[in-house]
């Protein structure tokens, strides 16, 4: 096995701009290297990576079935150390070209990534927002190893190994679409609960799943009529039906901006869901990391005041 003690990164330079231009030349332009610099570099990954890598055919320098598994991986291993060296720089959001990555579940995009990504607009243009939805074990994996910048949402599994700032706390509702014969009350009770059909959401993106447990746990147990993977889709069922659906407060405000659905309180008393901003303490101190997860929770703090 090659130890990266004695292999030369700018190697995989060469070997991308050859992939890519398909031309010892114009990789060599590109790279401004000489011909036979490119040729030893190329042979150098020959021996590397024991493969021709590239063979020389009237329509240029074809890659391997090697060199074509090779190339994603070292494409992204380029763009890794490429993020990586952007660290040591001082952070500008104004001229900033720093990629982030951020993991929200599909109520957390429909929520707050247009205001997210309306500032970001204003004050950061050429950052670039990276979402990457995970399931909840594995986020912790993702922000140790880099691959994921922050997340946001009800995961309280992570309090105790992330750093972490507290957003609020999420109350939810019961939702359905305005007809005659709906409860006039406030809150709706048990009996019309009980007596509807509701829509499930099933993802694993977030914790909302365990809204069910907390039915069970209330010795409530709801009829469900249809399941669904996200809450994208919601809005459009339920505006052709009788379902009702128990979704978070904000998102069902969102929902009913056209004034189209009858928002209930529940007739059972549900645990608040905690949104949180987590994130790795390698970045406590990193200036773009400081700035980034300032803005997001300054918005998703004031989000009730839009």
């Amino acid at each position: 096995m090659n130890s990266l003690d004695h292999v030369d990164l700018n190697l995989l330079r060469v070997f991308q701009a050859i992939v890519e231009e398909r031309s010892l030349t114009r990789a060599g332009q590109r790279l401004a290297l000489s011909q036979p610099a490119i040729s030893y570099s190329l042979g150098r990954l020959r021996t590397l990576f024991d493969d021709p890598l590239f063979i020389r055919t009237r329509a240029g320098m074809q890659p391997t079935p090697i060199a074509l598994e090779l190339s994603g991986i070292v494409a992204r291993a380029l763009d890794t150390v490429r993020e990586a060296l952007r660290y040591a720089e001082h952070f500008d959001p104004a001229v900033s070209t720093r990629t982030f990555r951020l993991s929200l579940s599909d109520a957390g995009e429909l929520a707050y990534l247009p205001p997210i990504c309306e500032a970001l607009h204003r004050q950061a243009p050429r950052v670039k927002l990276r979402i990457e939805p995970l399931p909840v074990e594995e986020i912790e994996d993702a922000l140790r190893g880099s691959r994921l910048d922050f997340a946001i949402g009800n995961l309280p599994a992570l309090t105790a190994r992330t750093r972490h700032q507290p957003l609020f706390e999420e109350t939810y509702v019961c939702m359905t679409r305005k007809r005659r014969g709906l409860p006039r009350t406030k809150e709706l009770d048990m009996k019309a609960f009980l007596d509807a059909s509701h829509v499930q959401i099933t993802s694993v993106e977030h914790s909302h799943y365990a809204l069910d447990d907390a039915f069970r746990a209330q010795g409530v147990g709801r009829h469900i009529a249809l399941e669904l993977p996200h809450f994208v889709a919601l809005p459009s069922v339920l505006a052709v039906t009788d379902l009702f659906a128990t979704l978070p407060r904000r998102l069902a405000q969102i929902f009913n901006r056209d004034g189209g659905f009858q928002l209930y309180d529940l007739p059972v008393t549900l645990p608040m869901a905690a949104v949180t901003m987590h994130w790795h303490e390698h970045f406590d101190q990193d200036e773009g990391n400081v700035w980034l997860r300032n803005l997001m929770g300054d918005i998703v703090r004031r989000f009730d005041e839009r």
